[in-house]
């Protein structure tokens, strides 16, 4: 596909993702009211942000299997709607429990906001073509991120945090309204039917490919994401001394670097395909960076700021090329479960890694140590698990990707 076609299906998919990646680090600008108005510990708020991809995660697995056999669009827009609707619990909810009941819903109704277009893609562009698009999705989940620091601190004031959330809801719905409008209709993926079941399942979990890339989505792909979303803004605050006001511009620099990552390997990653550079040589040569990165502010003598936390999110966004390498590893009939089963370990990742790093900070300090000190350790186990995922990426018998 190609021209106006694939530009309109492309900006109509972006609409539905700019939203969902808004929805997913907003806790992180939200988090000093949240815990103002309803007294939430560090424990709480990595539950709290985490709900989100508890759901995302639950819905992945018979999300692949109905993306491969009813269509992207199809799905999409039926789970739109329950996004809108966990919103709208979200604004009316009075503690902690039904926050955690509503933003799980939310999590559920945006599960398909970037696995459809990938799907969608994977059916109708090229494989450099692929690339680009994934990449420029993601630079449009920046701009949503982007869009949840200093825009929803103006905002604030103005609408509060739960007239805010009554607003997402009118937008995923128009969102929703867009991708009937100018998204082709569904049609059955070229090649062998689909298998909805657990055989289909069986053969993805057990493919060199994931096998090779998953403990990788799960600690550096779900860690980039658990810390972007939500514990830079805390360290910023608790470690670094910035205000609230301060801590929404340091997450507006780090998710505006992000934004012009992504769009950057966007524009050079047809190239370097053209060449034979792929994307499993791109993570190994460019892994090594973030773990430097993270390594140095764990125990630099002075509490990082804004850019350094920018410096190492953009050296992470190499392990981005991961989700098209494994869809490109597929055939088209098996694309929708692979491209799901993959997104299920990075947000079960974010899930596990956020909640845990609450849990070792409230953990530090429980036991006398200074919040900081708190942090440093939380994130430095992080960063041991990293390496070791990285490793195994590094060591594990590779398998050339379906082109």
């Amino acid at each position: 596909m190609t021209g106006r076609l694939a530009i309109a299906m492309f900006v109509a998919f972006a609409g539905a993702y700019f939203l969902s990646a808004l929805l997913r680090a907003i806790t992180a600008t939200l988090a000093p009211a949240f815990s103002a108005e309803l007294g939430l510990r560090a424990a709480d708020l990595g539950l709290l942000a985490g709900a989100y991809f508890l759901g995302f995660s639950l819905l992945q697995l018979p999300l692949g299997a109905a993306l491969d056999r009813f269509g992207p669009k199809r799905v999409l827009l039926a789970l739109l709607g329950v996004a809108s609707a966990g919103c709208l619990a979200f604004a009316a909810a009075q503690g902690l429990q039904t926050l955690f009941a509503a933003r799980m819903l939310i999590g559920m109704g945006v599960s398909a906001c970037l696995m459809a277009p990938l799907t969608a893609y994977r059916r109708f562009y090229e494989p450099a073509g692929q690339l680009r698009a994934n990449s420029w999705m993601l630079m449009t989940g920046s701009l949503g991120m982007l869009a949840s620091t200093l825009p929803v601190q103006w905002l604030l004031p103005v609408t509060g945090w739960r007239g805010l959330f009554v607003v997402l809801a009118a937008g995923l719905l128009l969102a929703g309204v867009a991708i009937a409008a100018v998204v082709p209709a569904d049609s059955p993926a070229r090649g062998k039917s689909s298998q909805a079941g657990d055989e289909g399942y069986r053969q993805v979990f057990r493919h060199p490919a994931f096998l090779r890339a998953a403990p990788m989505g799960f600690f550096i792909y779900g860690g980039l994401i658990a810390v972007q979303a939500l514990w830079a803004g805390p360290w910023l605050t608790r470690v670094a001394g910035r205000s609230p006001a301060e801590a929404a511009q340091g997450l507006f620099l780090v998710n505006g670097c992000m934004l012009l990552a992504f769009m950057g390997w966007g524009i050079v990653m047809p190239r370097l395909v053209s060449r034979g550079i792929h994307a499993d040589a791109l993570m190994s040569w460019g892994l090594p960076l973030c773990l430097v990165v993270l390594a140095v502010l764990v125990v630099a003598p002075e509490p990082a700021g804004a850019g350094a936390w920018a410096l190492w999110c953009v050296a992470c966004t190499v392990v981005c090329l991961s989700q098209p390498a494994i869809g490109q590893a597929f055939e088209q009939h098996a694309a929708g479960r692979a491209l799901s089963a993959f997104n299920l370990v990075i947000f079960t990742g974010v899930f596990g890694i956020q909640w845990s790093i609450g849990l070792l900070i409230d953990a530090a300090v429980a036991r006398g140590h200074d919040e900081a000190l708190a942090f440093r350790f939380a994130l430095a186990v992080f960063w041991g698990l990293s390496l070791l995922s990285y490793l195994w990426f590094l060591l594990s018998p590779r398998k050339r990707a379906a082109r």
